[in-house]
C-alpha cells in the first residue's frame, strides 16, 4: 500500500496500522464524512488505537486520512460538540502532535485538523469557541466533513498558532 498517510509514516511504527481507503475509520464515524468526498481518501489510520499502547493515559486524536488530490494528510476527530469539550479536543490535538512529531517522514505534515460533531452542537458563546479552536489549529466543521471544508485547507498547519498578547487600554 502506498497512500499519503502511509508515505508520511513509512519509517514509523504506525505504518503497519495504515489501511486502504477508510477501512481504519470505525463504521459509526464514517457517516460523518460526506459520501461525495469518501473516494478522495486513499488510506487511513486509527490514530487513537495505534498510539494507545505507547500513550495509554494521553488524550488521542481519532484518525488520519490521506487524500489523493491534492496529496495530503488530514486529521479527523469525531467528538461531542459542547463548550465543556473544547479544552479536551485541544488537548487531544496537542498530545497527538507530540505523538506524531518523531513519526512523520521528513517533509510530511498534517495539513488540517478537523473536529466533526458526533451529535448536536452546543457551543456558548459560539464565536469565542471558533476563535479559540482556530488559535489552536483546529477547524470545527459541524456534523459532517464536506468538500467545502477540504477545499479550504490553507492556513491550517501542523503547529498551533501562537497567541498574541493584546494589551487593553
Amino acid at each position: 500500500m502506498s497512500g499519503p498517510v502511509h508515505r508520511a509514516l513509512k519509517d514509523s511504527y504506525l505504518a503497519k496500522a495504515v489501511q486502504s481507503g477508510l477501512q481504519a475509520v470505525p463504521g459509526d464515524k464514517r457517516k460523518h464524512i460526506a459520501e461525495a468526498v469518501r473516494p478522495e481518501f486513499l488510506d487511513s489510520l486509527d490514530l487513537d488505537e495505534a498510539t494507545r499502547e505507547r500513550h495509554p493515559t494521553d488524550a488521542r486524536w481519532d484518525d488520519l486520512r490521506g487524500r489523493g488530490v491534492p496529496e495530503e494528510v488530514v486529521a479527523i476527530e469525531t467528538h461531542s460538540a459542547e463548550t465543556s469539550q473544547v479544552s479536551k479536543v485541544i488537548q487531544k490535538r496537542t498530545a497527538s502532535l507530540g505523538h506524531l512529531q518523531d513519526q512523520l517522514t521528513e517533509g510530511h505534515h498534517v495539513a488540517a485538523w478537523y473536529w466533526v460533531a458526533s451529535g448536536r452542537i452546543d457551543f456558548v458563546p459560539h464565536e469565542k469557541t471558533m476563535i479559540r479552536l482556530s488559535e489552536n489549529g483546529i477547524q470545527f466543521v459541524g456534523g459532517r466533513l464536506e468538500a467545502k471544508h477540504l477545499a479550504s485547507l490553507s492556513g491550517y498547519a501542523m503547529q498551533p498558532r501562537k497567541r498574541r498578547n493584546r494589551s487593553r487600554k
